[in-house]
This record gives structure tokens, C-alpha cells and sequence, in this order.
């Protein structure tokens, strides 16, 4: 896709699209970004009046859907608004596209959440693995993902990407890496004892930079008329690190010393041991692959929060 005259973004006051609008700007300059999120254009994705009416009058050649409700605790308190917003809204979408912009390619962010029970196997697993969630947000995505699939037969066009675990400046402290930074900041800054409360440290994650996932969308849309309709591609590094060694390395980056304290209330009902994706398929057919060293994104995240901590944003 060389330049869609309009590119529709939803979810873009969060984290994701603080990283991926300049480089949508930045790959796609003659196109127009229509931004709906929080200090943007207003669209409650579950309102399905709303959505229609948006894809209507904007006409996109190309949409990119954020919006979601991503924390795994916020899904799992608030279960009917995950399932309205995550499944419900992307239907929503998914149908005005199909309605009033059947030539606009969807990119649809799934999650690598959605394989749970099948990362047992203990591989890094390809596309082909089995959905098999095993928690509420993880079921929503899971859902809205095959449902947006099966629309294909009726014309979508969508791309599905299902990223695995990323962080990056600007993420949430409800995500282990930024909740250890924010913790390190605050002992830096004298606001905390050197005391980190942690959940299960074990398990083994594969993390990837916000802004290395982010160049693997836009090489999504750069190659989207060459792609099949309903395309599926992880999004991961293929190197699954222990989240107790990522805590380490953040201390050590930072110079800090501090007693390590586990909270139940920030353990899941259901951990998985390892959780690790084969991207072969991403590389082969996007020419993507993750370049940002894992030393300087820990070293951005500390950052970043050592300047959230200093002016109390």
C-alpha cells in the first residue's frame, strides 16, 4: 500500500500509538491520520451507531484498531466491558468496513495471549498453534480475532498481528518491566523504601520494544495488497527471558539495591511457564525482524520514569 489517502486510527491516546502515529507519519506522508482515542476524535468503540456512522464519513483506504482494554487485571475485574470493547467493538468495526469501506485494509492487533494452554508444548510457537486462552482478556481477543477471521468470507480485509509481550517509554505501570521501573524511580527519588513489590518472577516471557513491534504493523500495511485477506502473524523476538532476570538487569542498569517482595494480589490465577513465538513467518513475508538492543529499551523505560516520578505524572 503506497499511500492510503486516510489511515483511521482507533486507541490513539494509548501507549502503542504514542510510537506508531510518527512512524505512520513517517512511512505514509501524503496520507491523513484520523485519530480517535482520548484528546483526539471521540469514538466509544462499543457504541456500534458511533462506529458506522465514523467509517461512513471518513472513508478509510486503511484502519489500524488499538483499542482495547489490554491490562490482564483490568479484564479479568471488569469482564463485560472486555468482552463490549474487545470483541463487541471490533465487530463493530469490523461490519462498518465491510459496510462503508470495503476496500480498507484492517490491521487488527490481536495477542499472543491468546495461545495460553498451548504454550505447554514448551516451543516457540508459529501461527498454526491452537488458540487455547486461559484468562478473560486473553479469551476476548482471542474471539474478536477469529471472528474478524471468518469475515473474510464475506469480504474483509483484514491483516491479524498477534504481538508478544512489549514495553517501551510511555507504558502503563499495570505491565511487570515499567511496574519495576516506576518502583526503581521512586527509591531513586526517595519516594520508596528500597523495597519492590513483585509478582511471579519464574516465568519466562518473550519481550520485544513497542517500537520494534510498531515498524512490524507499517510493514503490515506497506505489503498489504500483496498479503492474503485474513493473514495471520506473530510478533516476537523468539527469546523468551525470565521476568527475574529482566527485574535484575533494571537494577543493575539503575544502581539500585532492593529488598525483593512478592504480592499475591499481583500473581495470576493461571501462570503460564514460558511463553515464546516463532516470528519466521513475519520475517519471511514483511522483512521484519526486532533491531533494538534489550539493554537500551530497559534503559528507556527506567528513564522515562525517572522523569514521570520527578514532575508526578
Amino acid at each position: 500500500m503506497a499511500n492510503p489517502r486516510r489511515i483511521l486510527l482507533t486507541g490513539a491516546s494509548g501507549f502503542v500509538a504514542g510510537h506508531l502515529v510518527p512512524r505512520l507519519r513517517q512511512a505514509f506522508p501524503a496520507s491523513e491520520l484520523i485519530l480517535c482515542g482520548a484528546g483526539h476524535e471521540a469514538l466509544d468503540i462499543s457504541d456500534d451507531a458511533a462506529v458506522q456512522n465514523l467509517v461512513a464519513r471518513v472513508q478509510p483506504e486503511a484502519c489500524v484498531h488499538l483499542a482495547a482494554i489490554s491490562a490482564v487485571p483490568e479484564a479479568r475485574k471488569h469482564p463485560d466491558l472486555a468482552w463490549q470493547v474487545n470483541l463487541h467493538g471490533s465487530l463493530s468495526l469490523g461490519r462498518a468496513l465491510l459496510a462503508h469501506a470495503p476496500a480498507c485494509t484492517l490491521l487488527y492487533v490481536s495477542s499472543a495471549e491468546i495461545y495460553g494452554r498451548s504454550f505447554t508444548a514448551g516451543i516457540a510457537l508459529d501461527e498454526t498453534a491452537p488458540a487455547a486462552p486461559m484468562n478473560t482478556y486473553a479469551a476476548t481477543k482471542a474471539a474478536a480475532d477469529l471472528a474478524l477471521g471468518a469475515m473474510v468470507g464475506e469480504g474483509l480485509k483484514v491483516i491479524r498481528v498477534r504481538p508478544f509481550n512489549h514495553t517501551g517509554p510511555g507504558q502503563s505501570a499495570d505491565f511487570a518491566v515499567p511496574a519495576f521501573a516506576r518502583q526503581i524511580a521512586r527509591i531513586q527519588a526517595g519516594q520508596q523504601t528500597p523495597v519492590l513489590n513483585v509478582g511471579a518472577l519464574d516465568p519466562l516471557r518473550d519481550f520485544l520494544d513497542v517500537r520494534d513491534v510498531c515498524d512490524a504493523y507499517v510493514a503490515c500495511l506497506r505489503r498489504a495488497e500483496t498479503l492474503p485477506p485474513g493473514s495471520i502473524f506473530n510478533i516476537a523476538s523468539g527469546m523468551p527471558r525470565r521476568i527475574g532476570d529482566v527485574l535484575a538487569r533494571c537494577l543493575e542498569l539503575a544502581g539500585v539495591q532492593a529488598t525483593i517482595a512478592t504480592g499475591t494480589a499481583l500473581l495470576r490465577p493461571s501462570e503460564i511457564p514460558t511463553a515464546s513465538g516463532n516470528a519466521a513467518r513475519a520475517r519471511d513475508a514483511l522483512g521484519w525482524k526486532p533491531n533494538l538492543a534489550w539493554d537500551d529499551t530497559l534503559r528507556d523505560v527506567l528513564a522515562d520514569w525517572r522523569d514521570r516520578v520527578a514532575t508526578g505524572t
